[in-house]
């Protein structure tokens, strides 16, 4: 398999966790990219339309794409364990993946904002409106870090690849002092050995 993949992608870095916890980041050909929120990758576009980092490529030529699909291929490939199968299990899962993933996408949008857009077109209302988002996110996940022990899960892979990412590009906010539990859980789980070998360049 391959897989288009970023260092500093923190939705690559989401599969390549789940690939590492299987066992299976051996068999992924890590191929570079040069994906832009303007200018999109025509090596990646010439497979997937959406030319998006990361996508992978099956061992049959098709091109799988978006983190939430290509992890629950690559855990439904190594027979499960990663995404409960049913019950109120999955549905937490499902949930805590679609909370850090929204933090992700307010985090990006941010950056976006600060390295594609010159700063005479910038939105300060906008930028604050992301912000707000991974607040709330991260107040949210406080509120349940006891919870949170002990899980590995979609949930909180992308929770890690969440936190991590705001670690490494927005040292600015200081997310422990607000949310302590959050971040004890966090330096547990970020001692995993698939979140320390998927661990990106300092930026």
């Amino acid at each position: 398999m391959q897989l288009f993949h970023s260092h500093f992608s923190p939705f690559a870095r989401k599969v390549m966790v789940v690939a590492h916890e299987h066992g299976l980041a051996e068999s992924l050909e890590l191929l570079p990219t040069a994906a832009h929120p303007v200018k999109r990758d025509g090596t990646i576009l010439a497979r997937h339309p959406l030319a998006q980092v990361p996508t992978l490529i099956d061992e049959t030529g098709r091109a799988i794409a978006d983190s939430r699909v290509i992890c629950e291929y690559l855990d439904t490939r190594a027979g499960g364990g990663l995404f409960p199968e049913a019950g109120q299990a999955r549905w937490i899962a499902l949930n805590d993946q679609s909370t850090a993933d929204g933090m992700l996408d307010a985090a990006l949008l941010i950056r976006y904002e600060l390295t594609a857009r010159p700063e005479s077109e910038r939105s300060s209302a906008w930028i604050a409106a992301q912000q707000a988002k991974i607040e709330s996110g991260l107040a949210s996940f406080e509120g349940i870090a006891e919870a949170l022990a002990g899980r590995v899960d979609i949930g909180t892979i992308a929770l890690g690849c969440a936190l991590g990412y705001l670690d490494l590009r927005f040292a600015e906010i200081v997310w422990r002092a607000a949310h302590p539990a959050l971040g004890a859980w966090y330096e547990a789980f970020a001692a995993r050995p698939s979140m320390m070998a998927t661990r990106p360049p300092a930026a």
